[in-house]
Order: C-alpha cells, then structure tokens, then sequence
C-alpha cells in the first residue's frame, strides 16, 4: 500500500477514475497549473515530469498532503465497495463479465484514442458501468497517433496533424500473463501471422483492454494498422476490425477473462463473433449452425448509424483475402461465409456488411433513441422481408451521458446544496431532481453566469493561440483575438462533428438577417463554432471553411468564432459554458446527439430540430425546437422551412426571454426554463440509467439470468 505522497499520487495517476472526479484534478494542478496544462492534463506525464523529491516538497508547502490523502482514500473505498447496484442487479454477470466491444473510447483528451459520440458514449458507458458495480471489460485498440489535431490553414481549410503518444505517458500497462509475460494475440493469416500486444488501463472499477499492432513480427504496413483512428483504405479498415474482433477475444481470453455477455458498440468489432462461431465449432463439437445459434444467444448489438455509408463494407475478395482460414474451419462454402454479411443471401455481387453480420448473429439489437429505432428498422427490414417494419427486431435504448464526467464545478455545488449531498447516488430518480425548483433564481443564474464567463476566457486563449501560429510576426494579433467575444451576451454554442447533414451552415441562410440578429446593441447575440471534420471528408471541410470566412466579415468580428482541434477538453468548457446549444441536422439523421444532454445537465438550453433525444425530451418548457417535428418530402423546401423557423425563433423567443431581466439583472423566465430542463432531463438522459436499460433489456437475458427492477 502507498505510503508516500508521491506513491500515492502515483496510485491515483494509474487509474482513470480521477477523470471524473474534480477533486483529484485539482490537487495535480495545483501542484504546478502550468506544467498541468503543457502535458495536456496527464496525470501520468505530470509526474514523469517532476522529481519524487520536488512533488513531496511542492505537497507541504502547498498543503495539499490532506487533499492528497483524502483522494487516495476515496478511491481504495471506491475499489473495494461491497455493496454497489450490481450487486444485487447483475446476477450471473459478478461471475461472468459483460464484454464491451468498441473501436474508440472517449475517457480522457490525454488518452485521444476517440474522433466523436460513438467513442465519447463508450467512456461514458465504462465509467457508469464502473459506478454501478457492473463487472465490465472493454476491447478496443491502442491508436498510437490517435485520430489527429485539427490545423486551419490561412484559408480556414482544415489540415490534419499527427504526432505519436509516448505510451510512458499514458495510464496503461502492458496486459501480464501468470507468468509475468507480457500478452500477444496473434491471426494466422495466410499472407502472414498479424500479431498485437495487449495493454491494460483501469477505469475505476472497469477494465479495459487495448491492442496494438507495433509488433515484432508484422510487416511494416501491419505494424501501422493501429497508428489512426479511421485512417486509410479498406483494407487497413478490414485488418484493423480483424485485430478488434478475433484480436480482442484471444486478449479476453489470455487475460483470464471469461464473458457471459458480449456487447458490440456498433459493427466494428462484429468479427468477434465469427471468433466465437470457430470456437463453439472446434472445442465443443457444434455444427456451423448450432454455433451461430449459441453465439446469438449471448450477443448485444448496438447501432449508432442512420447514414448508410456509415456502415463498414468490404467486398468479397477482400473477405476472401481475410476470412478464407476461417472458413476451411468452420468448413462452410464462401457463399455462407459472404451471406451472413449480405442482406440478400444470393446476390453475388453485394458487398460484405459488418452491421449486417452483427444483426445476423445477435441475440437483441438496439438504436440509440426511440426515433433512431424507426429509422433502423425501415433502413434493415429487408433483413426480415417477411415482417412488417414495426416487427423488426431491433429495439432502443435511448444513450445517456456520464453526469460526473461532464457537470460544472459550480453547478456541483449548487446541486449539493439544494438536491442533497448524496444526490449524486439518486441519478435516476426523478423525485430526487425537485430540489432544482427550489433554488433561488439569482443563485443558478450567477452560478451559469460563472461557467459562461469561464467558457469565453477560454475560448479568447484559445483564439490568441491560433492567431499567434498563424501570424507569427504580428505581434498584436493575439492580443486582438483577446477581446473578442463579449461576456454579455447571449452566446450560442455548435460544436460537434462535421458532416454535411448537421448543417452548420444554417444559420448562414439568410446573411443579412444574421448580421441584423447578432449586431443588436441592446440585446447582442455571439456564436462560438467548434469541430472537426472526417480528413476524407471535403464536403465537411468545406462547411469548416465557410464558418471560419464568416467569423472573418466584418459583419460579424468578435461576434462569431471558431476555436480549432475539438476534443473532450473543448466540449467540456462548451457544454458547461453556453446559453443555447445550437442543433440543426437533417432529420431524421441524427441517431441521438449527446452533446445535448450534456448542455442541459448544466443549465443550458437546446435550440434543436426534433431528432434524436431531443425528439422524445422536449416538452415545450426546457428548452427550444425548430419546427414541429414533420419533414417535407422536398428537401429543398424543409431546409428553407428550417432556416425560417431557426431565424424566428431566435428572434422573437430566445433573444427577448434572455434580456428580459429584473431589477437583480435575472432572467428569471429563462432561468425557469433551465430548472425544468434540469428536472426533466438529468434523471432521464444520463448513462447510469441508460447502463441499468442494458442490464435489464440486454445483458441479463443474453447470459441467462432473470432481469430484476431497475431500482
């Protein structure tokens, strides 16, 4: 056991569970706020960083040794709690794990193994699994460069960067056998043996486990397979899911591990089953039948992807290439093997689909809201052509968001205060949200006003940052960038991915109009743009572009800005600091969009079309819609229907109910809108409650156990 300061900070460091714990966050930055931010937030680079003797010593001056000890004592209560919700709610699971497959994790931006929601509700879904007690391990890969780092050139046209993570300064361990021999996986190709080393992180009481394919041994195009998030062609796209997939089971299962359940976080790691298929078949003697039948009965399958191109397909040849061996074992005919990845058994000429051969081998199938559900079951109900579309098996369990992960400091407080000092053990109980309607007006406004103005010194550094690299001999540029933004008025966030069916391009519909919105001296109007954009996606870059040439108008200085290389640090300071969170895809394309939620958990207001979560959390008092919800058959017509409804409600609703203010300088018809979103979100939409939808809807029937209340 640590007895050290240091040694203790040591501890604390290895695991991720000071993530979501501010506590922990401040003793490291307090020690030295400077060095904290060079290593980009690294617990473990922090203190490679500092002498043992200088960390003891910088500990007493600062008198942090109390902090320190409280933090350390926090989280060994924390591992070996007794008596945790899975305890009593996951039955056979305490004796068999679920197995969570994913090809990202959103935990940390110092671990930049995620591009956006899917990797971000992975960590969410890890962290709330280790909160509730639900014995858990996750399997994804270790992505040596990441995904990248966002650079705009002089013309705003995005440019990636990417730069190797030293792995000393990460929180992993390379994953030991009961020899102490560090474990590698291998796929005996017929090109060649693909191997991949196992790393080992914990988050909090969950493990996860990462692979990576710098290896002796590989080639050195295999070697890079996990160097980028999404990067390259199919066929790096296909070897990389062959290492997640049969990679990711033979980790499990060399870690000692023995699932009763596996979870597939969309179709990335869907090969996983095939692995489990040619062991069924080889070890305990079933037929290729009866295996895909056991193999089903134990697979979650989760889709995230309304867009048909978001689905990974690979033609025959390449699964030829990949999946012969498996093939010869299982001893089936390329026609079986190539139909349980085609939606038409017979068409020889149809393409390889990994969310098709996880639909096909799964025993539940869920969207990830209730509107993402109807689009899924039109979109695969050829699958079932004999089923009306309502009779499709794929249901939904709407996404929820990580509260610790992603709740102010401020609003913490605010909530200990007046929702009880453990209201944070009642998460998922909607009496236990009342107490937000009793807090005074002044006090939430002034605690939001804090996180808002934390929110534009932020992005002012940010904006001085990008203005010093860019124009590196104009020494007043950065100071220019400074005093952008104005801590007075009413700021709309949209921050997110870009791709082209989120539109964020709308609000640039009517330019005149905007220029009139944003350039009222009574009541100003400022929006703050952040985001990245696939790097084989132009039409994204384009919207980039287009969004940083208009920040540049003179129309619109200082009032609309774009903050460069979105990641979990940036979308923290965004969702905690905005007034309204601006959200206008295509509908019905977005899944769920989480980015919301998190928005609402800290008083902030969603300005969205009725897609996704906000279709089934909108009520009319917590927050904004653009339109009704009904979508004109012409496109055309709906988007200009959209601009329309977007510009009106800003200007005769939003704009006027936040400046109309009392004589303490409230807006108290504003505030009442942020406690009802409070109330009748928070409960509803986080990842606790969406973790208890798996247990209950998935996990306890696919590993046989009964399913026991939620509560």
């Amino acid at each position: 056991m640590p007895t050290t300061l240091t040694d203790k900070l040591q501890y604390l460091a290895s695991n991720l569970f000071w993530t979501w714990h501010p506590e922990v966050i401040g003793v490291f930055r307090d020690i030295d706020p400077e060095l904290w931010r060079q290593v980009n937030f690294s617990p473990v680079a922090f203190l490679r960083a500092l002498p043992p003797d200088e960390i003891e010593r910088r500990s007493l001056n600062l008198n942090l040794e109390s902090r320190i000890n409280f933090a350390f004592h926090r989280l060994v209560e924390y591992l070996g709690a007794e008596h945790t919700w899975a305890k009593v709610h996951a039955g056979p699971l305490n004796c068999r794990p679920v197995a969570y497959f994913s090809a990202e994790f959103g935990i940390h931006e110092s671990l930049p193994i995620y591009s956006g929601g899917l990797g971000v509700l992975a960590g969410d879904h890890l962290k709330s699994a280790s909160d509730l007690g639900v014995p858990l391990v996750g399997v994804g890969l270790l992505y040596h460069q990441g995904y990248f780092r966002q650079i705009l050139n002089p013309d705003g046209w995005q440019q990636e960067e990417y730069g190797f993570m030293p792995i000393d300064d990460l929180p992993l361990s390379p994953a030991l056998d009961e020899n102490g021999k560090i474990i590698e996986v291998s796929i005996d190709l017929p090109t060649g043996r693909l191997g991949a080393r196992v790393w080992r992180a914990q988050v909090g009481r969950a493990t996860l486990l990462l692979l990576d394919s710098d290896v002796a041994g590989n080639s050195p195009s295999d070697r890079e397979l996990t160097a980028r998030l999404y990067g390259g062609d199919r066929r790096i796209r296909i070897r990389q899911e062959l290492i997640l997939g049969f990679g990711g089971l033979r980790a499990l299962r060399a870690c000692g591990f023995d699932p009763g359940v596996y979870h597939l976080n969309e179709g990335h790691s869907a090969f996983v089953t095939l692995e489990r298929v040619r062991e069924r078949v080889e070890n305990d003697g079933y037929s290729f039948e009866d295996a895909c039948r056991e193999v089903s009965l134990h697979t979650v399958f989760t889709t995230h992807t309304p867009v048909e191109a978001g689905h990974d397909r690979f033609t025959p040849d390449l699964i030829d290439e990949h999946l012969g061996w498996i093939r010869e074992k299982l001893r089936i005919s390329q026609d079986q093997l190539l139909g349980l990845g085609r939606v038409n058994t017979g068409d020889h000429g149809e393409a390889f689909c990994m969310t098709v051969l996880a639909l096909k081998l799964s025993r539940s199938a869920n969207a990830v809201s209730a509107l993402h559900g109807h689009v899924s079951r039109r979109m695969w109900n050829r699958l079932w052509p004999n089923r009306d579309e309502r009779e499709v098996p794929i249901g939904h369990i709407t996404n929820g968001v990580h509260i610790a992960s992603w709740l102010s400091p401020s609003m913490s407080k605010v909530f200990e205060r007046h929702v009880g000092e453990r209201w944070f053990h009642r998460l998922c109980h909607r009496d236990a949200w009342e107490g937000v309607g009793k807090i005074r007006d002044l006090e939430l406004w002034e605690a939001h006003l804090y996180e808002k103005h934390r929110l534009i010194d932020f992005v002012r550094h940010r904006l001085a940052e990008q203005e010093a690299r860019r124009a590196p001999h104009d020494p007043s540029a950065p100071a220019k960038a400074a005093r952008l933004l104005s801590r007075g008025a009413l700021t709309i966030g949209f921050a997110r991915r870009y791709a082209t069916y989120k539109r964020a391009a709308l609000l640039f519909k009517d330019v005149d109009r905007l220029a009139r919105l944003l350039n009222d001296k009574a009541r100003p109007v400022q929006i703050i743009y952040a985001g990245k954009s696939h790097p084989q996606d132009d039409g994204g870059k384009r919207l980039i572009q287009l969004v940083v040439q208009m920040s540049r108008d003179p129309r619109f200085a200082g009032k609309i800005v774009f903050v460069e290389d979105y990641d979990l640090g940036v979308a923290r300071h965004f969702v905690q600091g905005v007034d309204v969170w601006l959200n206008n895809p295509v509908k019905p394309l977005e899944a769920c969009g989480t980015s919301g939620m998190k928005v609402a958990l800290n008083g902030g207001l969603n300005l969205s079309i009725l897609d996704g979560w906000w279709a089934e959390a909108y009520d009319g008092t917590n927050g904004f819609s653009i339109g009704s919800g009904d979508v004109h058959a012409n496109a055309e017509v709906q988007e200009a229907r959209d601009a329309e409804t977007l510009y009106s409600t800003l200007e005769k609703v939003i704009v006027p109910m936040y400046f109309r203010r009392t004589a303490e300088d409230v807006a108290t018809e504003w505030v009442a809108r942020m406690k009802n979103a409070i109330m009748s979100m928070a409960w509803r939409f986080n990842s606790d409650r969406m973790v208890m939808d798996y247990m209950l809807q998935g996990y306890l029937p696919a590993c046989g156990g009964v399913s026991s209340s939620m509560m």
